[in-house]
């Protein structure tokens, strides 16, 4: 099965100048704890609740006027929209993510695979706990 069958398409993505608290209220809205962050039509990084709140929050950054760049992960690590199923589980499982942008031949963000994602859309039920396995036995990245 390929990435483009199973992932979100309908993805909000937000700049590295917005505010830490309005990326978080964007997070609560969509109830998602994961955000990509775009800039001049190109993703630029992603953001977590994790990460805001180790990040920035722990720190004692202000949540009304830090923005998410200081936040963000700017090492990518993405899908694309014609790769196989399991090899997004697998680069989940080597990078320790839950979700993984995902991207069009043309390096657009298309949408958005997550661990659910995949566990709903693939048969590969092995893979998928052994994705889930090494991921919680890990601190996540996102």
């Amino acid at each position: 099965m390929k990435i483009r069958e199973i992932m979100t398409k309908d993805v909000e993505v937000i700049t590295p100048d917005t505010p830490l608290r309005e990326a978080a209220r964007m997070m609560r809205d969509a109830d998602t704890g994961f955000l990509p962050v775009g800039e001049n039509d190109r993703l630029v990084g992603t953001v977590t609740d994790r990460d805001i709140a180790v990040r920035c929050v722990a720190e004692g950054a202000d949540p009304n006027s830090t923005p998410v760049r200081h936040a963000m992960s700017e090492n990518l690590v993405y899908a694309t929209e014609d790769q196989d199923a399991t090899e997004a589980a697998r680069l989940m499982q080597q990078h320790n993510v839950r979700r993984l942008p995902v991207l069009s031949g043309d390096k657009r963000l298309v949408g958005v695979v997550s661990l659910g994602d995949l566990a709903v859309g693939t048969d590969d039920e092995s893979q998928i706990a052994r994705t889930e396995g090494d991921i919680a036995s890990s601190p996540p990245n996102n």
